[in-house]
C-alpha cells in the first residue's frame, strides 16, 4: 500500500457518518474498492508501524477497539 493509500483509508476512519450504509458508500465511491476489501486491509495498517507514524490517534484508537472486540469473543 502506498503511502497515498494509507493515508485515505486512515481518513475515512477518521470521519464521523451519518447513518447505516453512508461509511461503505464513500468506501466504494472515494476508494473503488468494496467494504470488505477496505476492512481486510485496514485491519492490516493497525499491525503497521508506518501507519502508526502517520496517525497514531486513529491508529491507537482502531488497535483499542480492536482489542476489546477480540477481548469479548
Amino acid at each position: 500500500m502506498t503511502g497515498d493509500e494509507v493515508d485515505s483509508v486512515l481518513a475515512v476512519e477518521r470521519e464521523s457518518w451519518p447513518g447505516p450504509g453512508a461509511k461503505e458508500r464513500a468506501i466504494r465511491e472515494r476508494l473503488g474498492m468494496s467494504p470488505t476489501r477496505y476492512y481486510q486491509l485496514l485491519n492490516a495498517l493497525l499491525d503497521d508501524e508506518g501507519a502508526l507514524a502517520r496517525d497514531p490517534v486513529t491508529v491507537n484508537r482502531l488497535r483499542r477497539v480492536r482489542d476489546a472486540r477480540r477481548g469479548t469473543r
